[in-house]
């Protein structure tokens, strides 16, 4: 039997993570977008291990002169027991 299940009142840290455009004055290229997924991964699979508590999904949808352009994004809310080192050296 595993003791080691997952349990909401053990969360300490709660790390935002936004994958995808969510401001039109401040566009994200393309590799930006892949290193927030890359970090997305790597909360939920290294050590500490992460857990999604929520994904806040959306979309807007803009006029810039004559454009009209639709940003669409993700935010994914990964929980966990204490916060990982790793999250300091992405900072950095």
């Amino acid at each position: 039997m595993n003791t080691n299940n997952f349990q909401l009142s053990n969360i300490r840290f709660i790390k935002r993570i936004v994958v995808g455009n969510d401001n039109p004055q401040a566009m994200r290229t393309e590799a930006e977008v892949q290193q927030a997924m890359d970090l997305v991964n790597r909360c939920v699979a290294a050590s500490p291990r992460g857990y999604i508590l929520n994904v806040e999904k959306s979309f807007g949808l803009y006029n810039i002169g004559e454009h009209q352009i639709v940003l669409q994004y993700a935010v994914y809310h990964i929980g966990f027991d204490r916060k990982p080192l790793f999250l300091d050296e992405h900072a950095a």
